[in-house]
């Protein structure tokens, strides 16, 4: 292998460019590596206690993936360890949890029943280790594992609902692992029982929605043409009947009741919860859905009060509803304001027409961790979450969760590389530096097992009304431009070559697209707009 090349997101905006370093510098202290039973394991850990979640694993390693080169160890232990029926472990450890009660460093595998998202997490984490591998024997030995998982998930009487065809679960917090008993057990619960109040939680079905996609993807990739097809249309059934059910008119409603239940003090209709924002960046909901939500997020951050509108949920539950003291409104999962949904919300914000709002959570996040300090959940008056506030056994100030969805929006969305196949084969360009006022940018984004690599140069010139990028490697390039305010393009060249090109708004944000053939590996773009 080459040596690895840096990644670089140069701006000028020292806001912005603060943001990468302090990001990996988080994650590089949220890594675990265990020897289980032989296998060496590698992965991110929690931010509230030591093990190894695929749910946090999963989503960390969206950051995870530009530098480190271990992505499969983990995935391919959460494998070995698949039930015959399918389901997978929420977590593994060595490490003693509960201190100073447990000393004991055993071996230790948990699924809490109520869980119903452990299994599209798996096919995620697939998909980001795969993209930046590019290994298709490893992805083709994952098919039946995954397969498997998916079938168990529409199968299952404790994950799925005949009648509405869709994913279940107990009444929780969102994506939360434990679930209100209107008083029937003393503490958390975690348990499926005759009592349980079923209901239909939206984020579970976006995550499915995204890994059926994904299925597709891969299989189309395999050259198995039917399956694709089949694992497409049932994404679109389940998005169809998602919509459906959970989309309120404004946002998605937190838990639809299978099982009627009434929670006194609480608005239920009115709870916006933590998986909205995710569900726009997993494609669920359509863009004038996706912009509803945004508005709904303005709207409670303009009156809530809350130094930030990233709301775990929002109005919260009345205090220790869900069988602890310590779960407050505004605490934890309970109205906390958790820095992994303004890293979502960003992105989806960049996404759709709202650059600038987007931004604004990026820098919000820059200027709470200026101290070198990132927490998993914060009160909504800015005080962080403690080990004495948290129904977790830690709160460690490098919250990976939260740190690598801001990496996602700042990669993603504002220097806008989004890799549509693997190892950058295919890429969607959409730099926004516009938003940022940004005239001159640098961004090179590696991926750390394999060392493929895409680079770009900005360049905007607002008295030649021109922006050109240069770059730095052959494929597939869709270009996805943000304008300034009321331009248009008139022409678009690659090397000096005119090429076609459509100009459009999404929101009130211009855009002019294109599709580039890029043959070689210093390619000059040029675009002319008035």
């Amino acid at each position: 292998m080459s040596s690895m090349p840096e990644m670089v997101i140069r701006s000028g905006d020292d806001r912005v460019d603060a943001l990468y370093p302090r990001i990996r510098w988080f994650l590089q202290h949220d890594t675990v590596e265990y020897d289980m039973f032989g296998s060496q394991v590698r992965g991110y850990r929690s931010p509230d206690a030591p093990s190894l979640w695929l749910r946090d694993h999963s989503d960390m390693m969206r950051g995870a993936k530009y530098w480190d080169r271990d992505l499969t160890s983990a995935i391919d232990h959460f494998a070995e360890m698949q039930s015959d029926r399918g389901w997978f472990f929420d977590y593994f450890t060595m490490s003693p949890e509960k201190r100073p009660c447990e000393r004991e460093n055993w071996a230790k595998y948990v699924r809490v029943p109520v869980e119903a998202d452990v299994e599209y997490r798996f096919v995620k984490a697939v998909f980001l280790a795969w993209q930046a591998t590019g290994n298709d024997r490893w992805l083709r030995s994952l098919i039946p594992v995954m397969e498997k998982a998916l079938s168990y998930v529409m199968t299952d009487p404790w994950r799925w609902d005949p009648k509405r065809k869709l994913v279940k679960r107990p009444y929780t917090i969102d994506t939360w692992d434990f679930d209100y008993t209107a008083g029937r057990y003393p503490w958390l619960h975690f348990q499926v029982n005759e009592h349980t109040y079923w209901g239909i939680m939206h984020g579970d079905n976006s995550g499915y929605y995204e890994a059926f996609l994904a299925m597709a993807r891969f299989h189309r990739h395999l050259r198995s043409h039917r399956r694709a097809r089949q694992w497409e249309t049932l994404a679109s059934g389940l998005r169809r009947r998602a919509n459906a059910t959970c989309f309120n008119g404004r946002f998605y409603t937190h838990h639809v009741p299978i099982v009627p239940v009434e929670i006194q003090g609480v608005d239920q209709a009115e709870q916006l919860s933590l998986s909205n924002s995710m569900n726009i960046n997993r494609g669920l909901p359509t863009h004038q859905m996706a912009v509803s939500i945004l508005k709904e997020y303005q709207r409670r951050g303009a009156s809530s009060g809350a130094f930030a509108e990233w709301f775990s949920i929002d109005p919260a539950f009345p205090a220790g509803i869900f069988g602890d003291e310590k779960l407050v409104p505004g605490a934890y999962c309970n109205g906390g304001i958790m820095p992994l949904v303004g890293g979502e919300l960003a992105r989806a914000a960049f996404e759709h027409g709202y650059e600038e709002y987007a931004l604004r959570q990026l820098l919000k996040y820059e200027e709470l961790t200026r101290g070198r300090e990132s927490y998993l959940w914060y009160f909504p008056d800015g005080t962080h979450a403690t080990e004495e506030t948290s129904t977790s056994p830690e709160a460690v100030p490098t919250d990976g969760w939260g740190s690598s969805a801001m990496l996602y929006a700042l990669v993603e969305g504002l220097a806008g590389i989004v890799d549509e196949h693997k190892l950058f084969q295919r890429v969607r360009l959409a730099p926004r530096w516009m938003a940022a006022g940004v005239n001159e940018a640098e961004v090179t984004v590696p991926y750390g097992p394999s060392g493929a690599a895409f680079s770009y140069r900005y360049a905007h010139d607002p008295a030649q009304r021109t922006i050109e990028l240069w770059l730095g490697q052959k494929g597939e390039l869709g270009l996805h431009l943000l304008l300034p305010r009321g331009a248009r393009a008139t022409t678009v060249k690659v090397n000096g070559r005119t090429i076609r090109h459509v100009n459009g708004n999404v929101e009130e944000s211009p855009y002019v697209d294109a599709e580039i053939p890029v043959k070689q590996k210093n390619t000059t773009l040029l675009v002319s707009y008035k």
